[in-house]
């Protein structure tokens, strides 16, 4: 296999601006960047694909590329990068190389059809001059407030994986805007918030950055963790934020949520948000698991038996196994999804942001639902055997 079909499809998706991010990763020699990643923007009226390098030590530089630069680009990562991920408006495709050079494409033909089938080109509205307003300065009064930032303004030594990571999670939602309602009112679910840094940093990009009137719902079981983070919000002027302590299922359903976020709930908590997500239609669903015991506790496949012996890789094997079906369930929901890398693994262990979109036309009907179903019923007898209880790996009947 080459790489002329992926080399075109990122042709295909800059020229239907539906590009949102390339990303270019696992260098094969020590002496390139860490990692490239690219966005569309423009100057003037020609529009480019602006790359940044991540350099050892963390400099960063910036180099624009015009259409027909891109396959010079992306050649020069082939031999440069054993791993490339496109990440679109209409889903996602990924380039692997091996150490022995064998190349792998996964999504690509799925994903230049749906491109290919849809009429709509973007317009490309960032530009190139302008400051990365998706990158926090380190002294916005939330951070201050909640102990990431000292009172001047500077990042604390300890809280330095923590900034990156809120920075690159706001990155993830700055690529799902054009999903949201360019006008009016954004209604946010954050369902298991927790302490809520990135509810915090989400609250703070869309209403300051974004300029967008917001009313955030914030939800968790923990009535010391919601005051807590109530009187934040009250004591940072977040009127918009209202924390309640109660149980995710009960969140209103009289107004579609344009945004759900769920970020580290554990186990099956992160299912019973997805299933809330999916009753209650949310617009955009992003989720970061955590703790995936369920699966662990109750797979029961022969045919895997050959690695789930292991405890160490057992425990792997569950989680993908886990995120898995957890995208079909929302793929046969109507929903397109995909699974990303939320920040870099060397800053935490859960690392999955699992993103589902539901488009305008979205139906449990059409063939890719359909599909979604069957396959989410056929791993599910794989994984458990005919005498399993998928509510107990997904949420669905817990009381």
């Amino acid at each position: 296999m080459d790489e002329k079909p992926f080399t075109s499809l990122l042709s295909l998706a800059f020229a239907r601006g539906a590009l949102l991010r390339l990303t270019a990763s696992k260098p094969s020699d020590a002496a390139l960047p860490v990692r490239q990643s690219g966005r569309m923007a423009k100057h003037g009226n020609d529009v480019f694909l602006t790359v940044e390098s991540v350099l050892t030590g963390g400099r960063v530089i910036h180099r624009h590329y015009k259409a027909d630069e891109l396959s010079a680009l992306l050649d020069e990562w082939y031999a440069s990068y054993m791993q490339i991920q496109l990440h679109t408006a209409s889903g996602d495709a990924l380039y692997l190389r091996s150490r022995k050079g064998k190349i792998t494409l996964t999504g690509v033909e799925k994903l230049r059809r749906a491109l290919s089938e849809s009429n709509e080109k973007r317009e490309v509205t960032e530009d190139i001059d302008r400051k990365k307003a998706h990158l926090l300065s380190g002294n916005e009064p939330f951070l201050i407030a909640l102990g990431v930032s000292s009172p001047d303004g500077r990042v604390y030594d300890k809280k330095q994986a923590k900034f990156r990571q809120i920075n690159r999670f706001l990155e993830h939602v700055r690529d799902i805007m054009p999903a949201l309602p360019a006008e009016g009112e954004l209604t946010v679910y954050d369902l298991c918030c927790g302490k809520s840094y990135l509810s915090f940093a989400l609250y703070h990009y869309l209403t300051v950055m974004c300029a967008r009137k917001v009313r955030m719902l914030c939800v968790d079981l923990k009535q010391n963790v919601i005051d807590e983070c109530g009187a934040f919000a009250k004591g940072l002027g977040f009127d918009g934020m209202e924390f309640r302590c109660d149980d995710v299922r009960r969140v209103p359903k009289d107004k579609t949520p344009d945004l759900l976020v769920s970020l580290h709930a554990c186990d099956i908590a992160t299912d019973i948000v997805l299933n809330t997500g999916i009753e209650v239609g949310a617009r955009v669903i992003l989720s970061t698991p955590c703790c995936h015991r369920a699966l662990n506790n109750n797979l029961l496949c022969e045919p895997l038996a050959f690695a789930a012996r292991h405890p160490q890789l057992r425990t792997k094997l569950c989680e993908a196994l886990t995120d898995a079906l957890r995208l079909l369930r929302l793929e046969k929901n109507g929903y397109t999804v995909t699974a990303l890398e939320l920040t870099d693994p060397d800053d935490t262990p859960k690392n999955t942001l699992l993103r589902a979109v539901l488009p305008q036309n979205a139906s449990k009907t059409t063939a890719r639902a359909k599909r979604a179903a069957r396959e989410y019923e056929s791993a599910l007898l794989l994984l458990l055997g005919e005498k399993g209880h998928p509510e107990r790996i997904d949420g669905t009947s817990i009381d």
